[in-house]
């Protein structure tokens, strides 16, 4: 394994950044909440991606998405700078940010990192750039299997629904494998290889490359005005992390539901879902890419759910990889989902099973297959009626062609994403909008409420 060599001093401050921040601000009666998330995944490029220009990388299970071959072209960033876009569901003066490198082989040297308000494309709005720093220094230095977070920064978002923030990132020396979020939806930049830092540059002419994944970047905290924000984590696959939405147009079904939470109150909805995710640690069948998949919602639940600050509902929409990717057994699905919500309530939080949408006709694995949607429909049977769950969003209900049992409506059935027909697994935009609405919102909205109320008391 290559190790970056790194100073005593800086091996030091990694060392106090990566272990005391989060104790640091609770010491200081610091309220945080979740104001954006996209799970870490795996190495890139594997993994599946969605609009992502560059040429096909080679065929096999072990690299199958895009290759941003002018901005990486061997698959690692050299001294060059990543802009990556996110898009907070709350408003807030005073952020935190989240780097990963925990599917690096190798330290990566943050050389310097900046967060603003973005203005279009690679552009950031003047005078909004700030400088992060890491333990009151910097640059950072990440280990391999770590993450770090910085200390706060001030970057004023006064419009959740339109603003959206650019997190700059200097990777100073060679990265080694690069952990990424495949499927981002969103438009980031990257300056060619060998550039420099370009961090404080609000303009666009460093950075000629765009992408639409996410790397190095895993979540953004915002600083609560007054108490705790009560947080909705959306915890699913590419149907959660929106496959066949549109690019940029915020429009998975977290999203639309997070635009109703905004007209009752104040919660927080983020969304922790991976391309491909299952609930067991079945893996793929022959032939399958399984590290392209994430690891299984089991064993990444207490990171990308548990730890996160405020979560007072989890809602769970995973299991149809499990059955048409993996062929586990309807029974292998339950049984995870029973130690999910046991893990889930143990700490006091709600959760939501969300019963999983048709995939009758698809041409891949095993998910149009009749056994596939029999294993599906006992499954949905539990969610509704097991009594494990605190609530049920039934997205397979609007969502199931009335006219075509087990097939998505002809309306969902298409790409949104990039155009052109659908694979008959994954919704449109119009489905999103369905299973967004689907969702009890006043219930959620009770739950989060009663638990705040409970707290002031």
């Amino acid at each position: 394994m290559r190790v970056a060599r790194i100073s005593k001093a800086m091996a030091t401050v990694a060392a106090f950044v990566l272990l005391t921040p989060v104790a640091a601000a609770q010491a200081r009666g610091n309220a945080w909440g979740a104001g954006w998330a996209g799970s870490a995944q795996g190495v890139y490029p594997v993994g599946y991606s969605v609009g992502q220009p560059g040429p096909v990388g080679p065929a096999g299970p072990g690299n199958t998405a895009p290759l941003l071959t002018g901005a990486f072209p061997d698959n690692q960033a050299h001294d060059q700078t990543l802009r990556m876009t996110v898009h907070p569901s709350v408003e807030g003066t005073v952020w935190r940010v989240r780097l990963s490198n925990e599917y690096g082989t190798r330290a990566v040297t943050f050389g310097r990192a900046y967060a603003g308000l973005q203005s279009i494309g690679a552009t950031v709005v003047p005078g909004t750039n700030r400088p992060l720093t890491f333990g009151g220094r910097g640059s950072v230095v990440v280990p391999a299997g770590r993450t770090v977070l910085s200390d706060p920064v001030r970057v004023r978002v006064t419009d959740a629904p339109s603003q959206r923030l650019a997190i700059s990132l200097f990777v100073a020396g060679e990265s080694g494998p690069m952990t990424w979020h495949a499927a981002g939806f969103t438009t980031s930049y990257v300056s060619g290889p060998g550039a420099g830092d370009r961090t404080a540059d609000p303009g666009e002419t460093a950075f000629p490359h765009s992408t639409t994944s996410w790397f190095f970047l895993s979540e953004v905290q915002v600083q609560a005005q007054r108490e705790e924000r009560a947080t909705v984590v959306a915890f699913g696959d590419s149907i959660t992390d929106g496959f066949f939405s549109t690019i940029n147009g915020h429009d998975r079904w977290p999203d639309v539901l997070q635009r109703r939470l905004d007209r009752r109150g104040d919660v927080t909805v983020v969304t922790e879902a991976i391309g491909g995710n299952m609930v067991t640690r079945i893996g793929r069948t022959p032939g399958g890419c399984t590290p392209c998949d994430g690891p299984p919602a089991l064993d990444r639940l207490d990171r990308d759910v548990l730890q996160r600050p405020g979560v007072r509902v989890v809602i769970l929409l995973e299991g149809i990889n499990d059955l048409g990717g993996g062929n586990a057994t309807a029974a292998q699905v339950i049984d995870g989902y029973r130690e999910i919500v046991r893990r889930v309530h143990a700490r006091g939080i709600k959760i939501v099973g969300a019963t999983l949408t048709p995939s009758a006709g698809t041409e891949f694995g095993l998910y149009g297959t009749p056994e596939t949607d029999a294993k599906r429909r006992a499954v949905n049977d539990f969610i509704r009626t097991g009594g494990v769950f605190d609530g049920v969003a039934d997205f397979s209900a609007v969502t199931e062609d009335p006219a075509r049992p087990g097939h998505l409506r002809p309306e969902f059935d298409t790409n949104s994403s990039v155009g052109g027909p659908g694979d008959h697994l994954h919704p449109n935009r119009a489905g999103f909008l369905a299973m967004g609405g689907a969702v009890d919102v006043a219930q959620i909205e009770r739950w989060a409420t009663g638990v705040k109320a409970a707290a002031a008391r």
